[in-house]
Formats: structure tokens, C-alpha cells, sequence
């Protein structure tokens, strides 16, 4: 099986069997050829390398588009850790402190409410927070916020609200600040729009719009150049086509959005550091590979040691799991044995979580079944890409693990 080419160096160089990833191109191409997905991108790097990479099926089925390395996806919320380490880098500047209270920074968030429990999006009262939302609480994800769904009566008020309509964050923020939280900041762990506050903090402490602050000190120093909030048009034929699961017909997938027709094709003015951004495997990788390098790559230094470190620390209550502090099922990762840091989710016990790794592992995914992760300890770091909502219709990201970690062979 060919995996090596454009690769930096062979598996056994870094003390990994090429041989026994061999696993992980059967695992990606039998999703694939079981009409499972359309097609994937899977990357393997260790101690700086890129030591494997593997295309498979197509970018675009309707069109008979087979994959290529340089195919363009949707990250969606692999956009949140690097929303995150570029805010992080203003904190490096000591623009802020974790806990100052978010409202110091965003006036619209000054008179913020709790939605009082039993109450539902039409009728429901509200209380003062036991406490401010601060600005680890947005990169913890313990904010209060939640994403606008309507399993929870404050998602069903942000969908009424239509505060992502276009616009800008500036202009969400003034909507949001009206709406209340889910709960009081620090008592929950809810995935949602917290990391959307997170870039917008990034546009009033630079003074850059978003778009520009990330391309300026991350996206250009490490060469991501087709990473972004939106598809230029001299590279719109590289735009992957997205699926969603369905279980009927010949395949186990239809179509979501069409390249030729896709949103991602038209330039923005709401940049989503919470899910917005487009990349391909080897800007991401290169992301990954600042990471492993500690904050730098290729001479460029992205963020401090120490503060990745920081990042990539468990800052849940008591060095607990997410399962005690949140929801006991979630579809980017388990909760048992998982903490989270300030942008990434942690492993803290591979045995309680049930998935082989590394503790000090962090990672994060997105909804079109995208995942990264990235293990310090190995200095490892495997990317993968495709195009399949949503992230749970497949166990792919624990797969993923199986094969890699049983690739290392020194």
C-alpha cells in the first residue's frame, strides 16, 4: 500500500511500522469502499515528520471528483483551538487575566441573567449569577452558553433570535447580552457558542477583525494559505462536497452541500471561531506540528511552551472528568476519563475512558467527522479529515486511535 509519498521520512525512522499502519489505510479505505463515506484524508506525524498520508474515494461524488491531497473541507470545530491559541497569544501580551470577568471586555455582558431551572423558551423567569463569566470560563466551555438547539429552551431562544444571521460578532454580542444563560458560569460544562465569544475577545483586544488577526499571526507564519472563513474563487474546484449520514439507498450518505453552491464559496463578515473555517490535511497538520514543536515550527513562534503547556492542562474542578461536570454522552469525544483545558479536550485515564492513548493527550474534532489529536508524550500528532454529519455516525476518531498508537513500535 502507498502512504509515503510526500512524506518527510518513513515510520521506522521515528520508531513507528509501516507495516502495521497498513491498519489504519484499511480502516479509512474500507469506510470508503463500504460506501460509508465519499472519501477521507488521514495524516500521521511523529517527532516533527509527516510520516504517513493516505487519499481515498472521492472529494465529490455527484461530479466524480476523485480526493486529492490538496482538497479543501469544512473544519467546523476544529476552528476552536486555533480560535483559541490566537487568543491565548493575547493573553501572552498580559492583555487579560483568565479570570477577569468577560463583561470587562464586552459591556454588552454586564447585566447578564441565568435562566431559572423548569422554565422553557415561553414562559420562564430569571436570576443574578451566582457568579461573573469569566474568560477561561468561554475557553472552558463553562460559560453558560449553549449552541442554538432546541433541546435546551436558551438554544431555542438563540435560534428565535437569529443572531448568527449574517452580520458580525460585534452584533451577536449585543443580541446575546440580552438573552440568558443556560446556567451559572462554572457549574456546567456546555458545548456551544463560547468559543464564537472567544474570537470575538481576539477583535477587541487586537483590533483586528478575526479573519485578519488569525491569517496575520498564525494562519501565514505557518504557511496554512488555503485555511480561512471562506473559499476564494481560484480555489473553489478544491472545495470537498459534504454529506450527512442517511441509511437509505446504495450508499450510507447524501448530499448537505455542494461545492458549485456552497455558502463556504462567498467571503464573510461573521467569523465563527467556534466552527467557521475551512483547511486542508496539510495546513492543519502544520497547526498540529507548531503544537507538538511546543508553540514553533520551521522558525516561526506561534505561542509560548509554557503556555501550550497551560492550555493543554485539565482545568475542570478538582482535575475531574467531563462526565462531572456535564452531559454523560457527547458526540466529539467520551466524558468518562476526558477533562478539558483552555481550547482542547485532555485525556486523563485511558483505562476510565476505554480508548488506547497517551494521558496528556488533547484533541478536538469537528462536525463533518473531522479529528486531530496530539500526544505529547509520543510526540505524535494524527489529523483526518472527510466530510460526514454528523461527527457520531461512526466510531471512526477511537478507531483512529487503535491504529496509530499500535503502529509505535519503539
Amino acid at each position: 500500500m502507498q502512504f509515503s509519498e510526500g512524506c518527510d521520512a518513513t515510520p521506522e525512522s521515528v520508531g513507528m511500522s509501516g507495516k502495521q499502519l497498513e491498519n489504519l489505510y484499511r480502516l479509512v479505505d474500507g469506510y470508503v469502499t463500504s460506501s460509508r463515506m465519499a472519501g477521507a484524508i488521514a495524516m500521521v506525524a511523529r517527532d516533527g515528520k509527516l510520516v504517513y498520508q493516505s487519499c481515498h474515494g472521492n472529494m465529490d461524488d455527484e461530479a466524480g471528483r476523485a480526493m486529492t491531497p490538496d482538497a479543501i473541507f469544512r473544519i467546523y470545530s476544529m476552528t476552536k483551538p486555533i480560535a483559541s491559541v490566537g487568543l491565548m497569544r493575547l493573553y501572552e501580551q498580559g492583555l487579560f487575566q483568565l479570570d477577569d470577568p468577560a463583561a470587562k471586555y464586552i459591556p454588552e455582558f454586564s447585566d447578564l441573567r441565568v435562566l431559572d431551572k423548569g422554565g422553557n423558551a415561553d414562559d420562564y423567569t430569571v436570576s443574578r449569577p451566582a457568579r461573573a463569566m469569566t474568560v477561561r470560563d468561554l475557553l472552558m466551555h463553562t460559560s453558560g452558553l449553549v449552541s442554538a438547539s432546541p433541546t435546551l429552551p436558551v438554544g431555542t431562544l438563540y435560534a428565535r433570535s437569529e443572531m448568527h444571521k449574517g452580520g458580525t460578532l460585534a452584533e451577536m454580542v449585543k443580541v446575546l447580552g440580552k438573552l440568558p444563560l443556560h446556567c451559572h458560569p462554572g457549574s456546567e460544562w456546555n458545548y456551544g457558542i463560547s468559543t464564537d465569544i472567544v474570537g470575538y475577545l481576539c477583535e477587541v483586544l487586537s483590533g483586528q477583525p478575526l479573519d485578519e488577526y488569525l491569517k496575520e499571526h498564525i494562519l501565514a507564519p505557518l504557511g496554512m494559505n488555503d485555511s480561512g472563513f471562506h473559499v476564494p474563487p481560484d480555489k473553489a474546484d478544491r472545495l470537498t462536497a459534504c454529506y450527512r449520514f442517511s441509511p437509505e439507498g446504495n450508499r450510507g450518505y447524501e448530499l448537505q452541500d455542494a461545492p458549485a453552491s456552497s455558502r463556504y464559496l462567498e467571503p464573510r463578515t461573521y467569523f465563527s471561531g467556534a466552527g467557521g473555517m475551512v483547511s486542508t490535511a496539510h495546513d492543519y497538520m502544520q497547526f498540529c506540528k507548531m503544537l507538538l514543536g511546543g508553540g514553533e515550527l520551521n522558525g516561526e513562534r506561534i505561542i509560548g511552551t509554557r503556555t501550550l503547556e497551560y492550555m493543554a492542562t485539565n482545568h475542570l474542578p478538582g482535575d475531574g472528568d467531563l462526565a462531572s461536570l456535564g452531559q454523560p454522552q457527547f458526540l466529539e469525544t467520551t466524558m468518562e476519563g476526558i477533562g478539558f483545558g483552555l481550547g482542547f479536550a485532555v485525556l486523563l485515564d485511558p483505562a476510565v475512558a476505554q480508548v488506547i492513548g497517551t494521558p496528556g493527550e488533547y484533541y478536538w474534532g469537528g462536525a463533518a467527522s473531522t479529528a486531530f489529536f496530539i500526544s505529547p508524550e509520543e510526540n505524535m500528532a494524527v489529523v483526518f479529515l472527510t466530510q460526514l454529519l454528523p461527527s457520531g455516525s461512526h466510531p471512526i476518531r477511537r478507531q483512529l486511535r487503535s491504529v496509530t498508537y499500535g503502529a509505535i513500535a519503539d
